[in-house]
């Protein structure tokens, strides 16, 4: 091994280096410990909060892997998140990572609603959002909205995902996620 030593870099290709959180609040639970595949073999499972020690790309992949037709197929998912970080690259000129971080902080909701029982009467009531649901939930709409923009459609889902999150990244109002934050945050402001 020569004396310099290698940056670990995703996929031998994007380096976390740089890569910035901006929410303070997602800060702890955002992931970048550089990894070449994102691959733990479900390692943190029976660890309280262990899921914030998974990288969030191999996050990203996991939350592609939905039942039907990718349910369990790790390395397919893995392969469609590889081709969409090359389709955002070369679309925006940006570290992939770091266009899936903004994405995250702009489509995870602040607060929503819960239901509260008084007496037989169901009230619904604003509260916040934990982070670690925030990244939960912003990780599914993406996803999601990736899925739902390819099925049925000649996009392919690596474009579909790619496009996604680039319109999250720059908080468009067309991206499915924006959307459904929106959605969210304006139902629990009418119940506040």
């Amino acid at each position: 091994m020569s004396a310099q030593q290698t940056e670990i870099k995703l996929f031998d290709k994007w380096s976390y280096h740089d890569v910035e959180v901006r929410d303070p609040g997602l800060r702890r639970y955002i992931c970048l410990k550089p990894v070449y595949i994102p691959h733990t073999g479900g390692r943190h499972e029976h660890k309280k909060f262990g899921k914030a020690e998974v990288p969030i790309v191999e996050r990203l992949i996991n939350k592609l892997m939905r039942p039907g037709k990718n349910m369990g197929k790790k390395h397919l998912a893995t392969n469609i998140v590889k081709q969409a970080f090359e389709i955002i690259h070369l679309s925006t000129g940006e570290n992939p990572i770091q266009v899936l971080v903004r994405a995250i902080e702009n489509s995870a909701p602040r607060e929503e609603t819960t239901r509260i029982m008084y007496g037989g009467i169901v009230y619904h009531q604003s509260v916040d959002i934990s982070p670690l649901r925030r990244l939960n939930l912003a990780l599914k709409f993406i996803t999601e909205g990736a899925r739902s923009a390819a099925f049925g459609n000649p996009k392919s889902i690596e474009e579909a995902l790619a496009e996604e999150i680039i319109k999250a990244a720059k908080s468009d109002p067309s991206s499915y996620a924006i959307q459904k934050k929106e959605e969210i945050e304006r139902i629990a402001l009418a119940s506040r």
